[in-house]
């Protein structure tokens, strides 16, 4: 893995539908866009001394070579899968490529929703899941990601 220890760059994905935040069911997913969230997480990234670059697709295989492209380059992931949370091994692979700190993120608690939404191919591989916190979920993690890796 290449040494960032002087730039330590974060990956953050964003999985299907996330575009349409501020838009879509917001009784669960709240009013905020992803461009709103991504530019909180860009913000925070700064005073914690790190670099944050996010992807968002609708799509399973680019969000896996966007997760592939990513070996040996960051030291930390944030992904929130969305409905692939639920149905991707593909994605799972591909995390499982990665070396380092995984925080899986849900802005609704998906233990709270439908049963089939219960289910996360991502948790038994993750260091840690945030579920529930709405678009702060996505702040704790790159804090928790910059305890865990500086």
């Amino acid at each position: 893995m290449a040494d960032n220890r002087q730039n330590p760059s974060i990956l953050v994905v964003h999985g299907p539908n996330l575009n349409m935040l501020g838009k879509r069911e917001p009784e669960h997913y709240g009013s905020r866009t992803l461009d709103d969230i991504n530019d909180a997480l860009r913000a925070k990234a700064v005073e914690l001394g790190l670099q944050v670059s996010t992807f968002q697709s609708n799509h399973e295989g680019e969000i896996v070579e966007a997760i592939q492209d990513a070996v040996g380059r960051i030291r930390g992931l944030i992904i929130n899968p969305a409905a692939y949370t639920h149905t991707s091994v593909a994605i799972r692979d591909a995390v499982l490529l990665l070396d380092v700190p995984t925080i899986e993120v849900h802005l609704s608690n998906i233990h709270k929703r439908e049963p089939f939404r219960h289910r996360s191919f991502i948790a038994d591989i993750a260091t840690a899941q945030i579920s529930g916190l709405g678009a702060s979920g996505y702040l704790f993690a790159l804090e928790a990601l910059a305890q865990l890796i500086t």
